[in-house]
């Protein structure tokens, strides 16, 4: 009986990817809202981004801090990486993903030597990307819950490709196949699958890794995920029956972000005055400009960049578009189209770098988003009521393009037809042709955008509502905080 009254500690414990990182730090500030102690596990590197939001935590909640932090050192120089690379937020990275990918098993020493030495948790949050903390924590007797970072669909549809391999009953990688077992009819090609590279070494390493993830979520006490019940019903149901998962929908984690300040400031520090951004978007009518951000991995070559300007340019539709910072970038963009910005002057406006996403999307003379189909984004693009062009690249994103196009009907596709692991983007690029009749599908008053508009409006309020008290997401969230506490009793 004691067990109720006591305070549950829980450790986080986020991959070293923005991606993965910032829903987990939202993650936690909403465990503290419901009493609960947590202390996030990271690397000396990613210290100032954990402690940025703690020091907000604090001052929200009367200086009560209710989330600690444990360093663990990374490994980097052991795999092959420079000192200091401890994030995916590196040109390095790009270069040498695949180490950064095998280089966290490296941490299971450091984490086994913590839990020795810490009082030990009540549970740990993993990161999917790392399935072997179940085993070093069962040597504590610490459950472990995954955090799995992608949607419901992309997980479930991992399961059924997992077991029954339909794409390795097809005669070629362009050859389309239908997941099986599957609530909707769904087609892939291989060229789109997570695990798909040209290199067939990388392929197998991920198809490996891709493997060990899937099994962890059955060995674990469950799976927790950014999404709720309402945005992906049958594939939520089907996870939990048809796939046999234990799993908690407690999103969109980043809701909790309640103030403009919190909102502005979440992931690294924004390239632009968030001020001055609202500013520009105040002068714009309700619905007239495209947002254009492809996260923070996606690294398009000059080509690309290219095509994307002209193609925003021939569609004569107002944007803001956010074009990654690279540490090499040359002073003079010879990629711009000669005259481009000034042309664009009060039209379109640039971000190079880290962009305020939420708050931008959040303003009511935004509609439209051209996303790369990462989780994170989609999520918010849909909390903000925002239809969205898909523009995949690797990952998981691709079946994610399937969710927002084909079951939700909320965006249009550019047309990329192949995964790129290496994240620099098709040697083939994207047409302007395609950028632009797809950016008008979405800020033009056809009956398609109304349609699409309205859809997603109706889901941004299905969002808000559900990590409200009462709402499916605030209710999973307590019956797993207290399904924790109840395991000592």
């Amino acid at each position: 009986m004691g067990t109720k009254s006591r305070q549950l500690h829980v450790f986080f414990f986020p991959f070293v990817a923005p991606g993965h990182m910032i829903p987990m730090l939202d993650m936690a500030k909403l465990f503290t809202t419901r009493g609960v102690k947590a202390t996030i596990i990271t690397t000396p590197f990613n210290v100032p981004i954990v402690v940025k939001t703690i020091e907000r935590t604090k001052t929200r909640g009367n200086g009560v801090v209710k989330i600690d932090i444990q360093t663990i050192e990374y490994p980097a120089v052991d795999t092959g990486l420079p000192e200091g690379c401890e994030n995916t937020d590196s040109r390095t990275i790009h270069e040498k993903m695949t180490s950064f990918i095998t280089a966290p098993a490296m941490l299971r020493q450091p984490l086994e030597q913590l839990l020795q030495n810490h009082d030990h948790p009540d549970c740990i949050v993993a990161d999917m990307f790392f399935p072997w903390v179940i085993d070093a924590a069962a040597k504590f007797g610490i459950p472990v819950l995954v955090f799995n970072s992608t949607s419901v669909f992309s997980t479930s549809a991992g399961v059924s490709m997992r077991q029954y391999e339909p794409q390795m009953k097809v005669s070629s990688d362009s050859e389309p196949f239908v997941i099986p077992n599957f609530p909707d009819e769904i087609k892939l090609t291989r060229r789109k699958l997570p695990t798909f590279s040209d290199n067939k070494y990388v392929q197998a390493l991920f198809s490996d890794f891709t493997k060990e993830v899937g099994e962890s979520e059955v060995r674990s006490y469950g799976v927790v995920l950014n999404s709720f019940y309402e945005l992906e019903p049958a594939y939520a149901n089907h996870y939990t029956k048809v796939c046999g998962r234990k799993a908690w929908y407690i999103g969109p984690v980043s809701l909790c972000n309640k103030e403009a300040e919190d909102k502005g400031q979440r992931g690294k520090e924004s390239s632009i005055d968030n001020h001055e951004c609202l500013k520009w978007l105040n002068t714009k009518n309700i619905n007239s400009v495209v947002y254009i951000c492809f996260g923070s991995l996606a690294n398009f070559n000059d080509s690309q960049l290219t095509e994307i300007a002209m193609g925003l340019e021939a569609s004569g539709q107002q944007f803001i578009w956010v074009v990654r910072k690279d540490k090499k970038e040359k002073e003079d963009e010879d990629w711009l189209p000669k005259g481009f910005e000034k042309r664009m002057e009060g039209k379109g406006l640039i971000i190079r770098g880290w962009a305020p996403q939420v708050l931008i999307l959040d303003h009511e003379a935004v509609g439209g988003f051209v996303t790369h189909c990462g989780w994170n984004s989609i999520l918010e693009g849909v909390t903000a009521g925002v239809p969205m062009v898909t523009w995949p690249t690797f990952g998981d994103q691709f079946l994610n393009e399937k969710l927002v196009t084909e079951v939700l009907k909320i965006g249009v596709p550019v047309g990329v037809q192949q995964s790129y692991f290496e994240m620099s983007g098709n040697d083939s690029p994207i047409k302007k042709e395609a950028i632009e009749k797809a950016v008008r599908q979405l800020l033009e008053s056809a009956d398609q955008a109304k349609e699409m508009r309205s859809r997603v409006k109706e889901l941004g309020k299905m969002a808000r509502r559900a990590i409200e008290k009462g709402g499916s997401s605030y209710s999973h969230l307590n019956a797993l905080i207290e399904e924790l506490k109840a395991l000592d009793g």
